[in-house]
């Protein structure tokens, strides 16, 4: 499969590999909490971390370790970004991007690019981390009150983005095209919440609710053994809620066209098909829940640009994964087990 259509290439995985590894990888991430117990009372800690506020509760009798916890979770989550985010110059991806290749890059690098790599195929191309030409395109046009960029600039981006380009040969990233570029805002705060939680698991706590900006995890139950209850936003009405739903040891990410709109009319948002260089048309929001939260990240902004049919049809088809959509009409599409409160 290439970025924008075409074939795929001899020896790619097919579509059902590929739902066999993203469905493997992430019964793996869920399983931890089952069966855990809630107990105790609420420790909680809030702070900003990848452009966001991170809220965090851990339910515990034993409020020192619980705290103590806490403080290593957001620790280990502050690292990751380090490591990951585009805006940090001494982060492995400023460092790729300057060098064209990077010899020794992390775990945490190395599984957000492999995971990039199967929902890109997933998707049809539909999902592509060197997606940033276009949307730095779209951004310095629209946000400096020029208008849509032109037909044939977004071809010159276009250019520039194909997940193949970047290329993993043991612990290297290489970038075949020196000016391609890499973001990782699709699926790399759901990561990072992922591996924060993991600091909680290793520590024996099994109810706790990690919440960054539209991507959370919800493992255990709170006190009195009751469900995680949580809200979607409504995307045309502030902070007014759309739907709510019950979650327990899954994790929710929502893509909106709301979040980063660069015109009145939403039309114009930073939500990309890497396919054709434009907005995402259909969808206004797309919620999805899924095993771990870097599948749930990624593949809300996935369907987000499939729109509510493909998007449903894929989730039907994904173990553990379901979705809520809202098209730019407001009608509402959800898989079919999708249950609202």
């Amino acid at each position: 499969m290439t970025a924008r259509g075409g074939t795929r290439s001899q020896g790619a995985p097919s579509r059902r590999d590929v739902l066999r590894v993203i469905a493997a990888g992430a019964v793996v991430g869920a399983a931890w909490s089952l069966g855990v117990r809630p107990r105790g009372q609420a420790v909680t800690r809030s702070r900003v971390l990848m452009g966001t506020r991170i809220h965090l509760t851990v339910l515990s009798d034993d409020r020192e370790a619980a705290a103590a916890a806490a403080d290593a979770t957001l620790a280990r989550m502050a690292a990751l970004e380090g490591r990951l985010s585009r805006y940090r110059t001494t982060s492995e991806l400023s460092r790729l991007h300057a060098t064209g290749r990077l010899e020794t890059a992390s775990d945490a690098l190395l599984d957000v690019l492999r995971l990039s790599q199967r929902v890109w195929r997933l998707g049809d191309g539909a999902f592509d981390v060197t997606v940033q030409p276009v949307l730095d395109l779209h951004r310095g046009r629209l946000g400096s009150g020029h208008g849509p960029p032109s037909r044939e600039a977004i071809e010159t981006a276009l250019a520039r983005v194909d997940q193949r380009s970047v290329r993993i040969e043991g612990r290297s990233v290489i970038l075949a095209r020196p000016d391609a570029r890499i973001t990782l805002d699709g699926i790399g705060k759901g990561y990072i919440v992922d591996r924060g939680v993991d600091v909680l698991r290793e520590r024996g706590f099994g109810s706790v609710f990690v919440e960054a900006g539209g991507d959370l995890v919800a493992a255990g139950r709170k006190p009195g053994g009751t469900p995680w209850r949580v809200g979607i936003r409504h995307p045309r009405q502030g902070l007014a809620l759309q739907a709510r739903f019950d979650v327990g040891d899954r994790a929710v990410a929502t893509s909106g066209d709301y979040m980063q709109a660069f015109t009145p009319d939403y039309a114009h948002h930073h939500i990309i098909d890497p396919r054709t260089g434009t907005s995402a048309p259909e969808l206004a929001s797309s919620t999805v829940i899924a095993p771990d939260a870097a599948t749930a990240d990624a593949l809300a902004t996935l369907t987000l640009v499939l729109g509510p049919r493909r998007g449903r049809a894929l989730l039907e088809d994904l173990p553990g994964c379901e979705g809520y959509f809202v098209s730019k009409r407001l009608e509402v599409v959800r898989t079919s087990g999708f249950e609202v409160a």
